[in-house]
């Protein structure tokens, strides 16, 4: 495969990124690969997979005396950042502050959505529409936009009628 960038190398290196919800591939060549930043994932950092995740929770963060530690297992969040690890369930609420930026950086999002079983797809994008749209009906009350709300309640009362027949 020939690089996406300048169009004469061969490409070696595969990027993947997601960005705000949008996909997108590239195939690039070593040199074009480095002049955009993507050289050698571990080439400065520890191959150890648990000190490259504890890269992610040193970034910027307000930091807290090494003193503050979670009560159920003693971890501080100093001990975090350099392991990467969380200690336990409780350093989530204890160190909630400083772990949700990294959590975002890592997972892009910090509202967990799951997997979805196999079949149950549809269900899921049916019942997902159905919130969405009892989200905008309030919004369309709250604003009093009643023609939009009447609209907004027929939809929803469409769709609900449509899951019943399903069932």
């Amino acid at each position: 495969m020939i690089c996406e960038l300048c169009g004469k190398n061969q490409a070696t290196t595969h990027v993947k990124s997601m960005v705000n919800g949008e996909y997108t591939e590239m195939w690039l060549c070593p040199h074009c690969a480095k002049e955009k930043g993507f050289g050698s994932l571990f080439a400065h950092t520890a191959t150890d997979f648990s000190s490259f995740l504890g890269s992610f929770f040193g970034d910027g963060l307000p930091s807290r005396t090494s003193a503050t530690r979670c009560k159920s297992c003693g971890s501080s969040f100093a001990d975090i950042a350099r392991s990467g690890k969380v200690g336990c369930a409780d350093c989530y609420t204890n160190f909630y502050d400083e772990l949700l930026p990294s959590i975002q950086k890592i997972h892009g999002n910090i509202q967990h959505t799951g997997k979805v079983v196999a079949g149950a797809g549809a269900d899921l994008k049916l019942s997902r529409e159905i919130e969405k749209t009892r989200q905008e009906l309030a919004q369309a009350v709250k604003e009093q936009n009643f023609e939009l709300a009447a609209k907004l309640r027929d939809k929803i009362n469409d769709l609900e009628a449509g899951d019943n027949n399903a069932k």
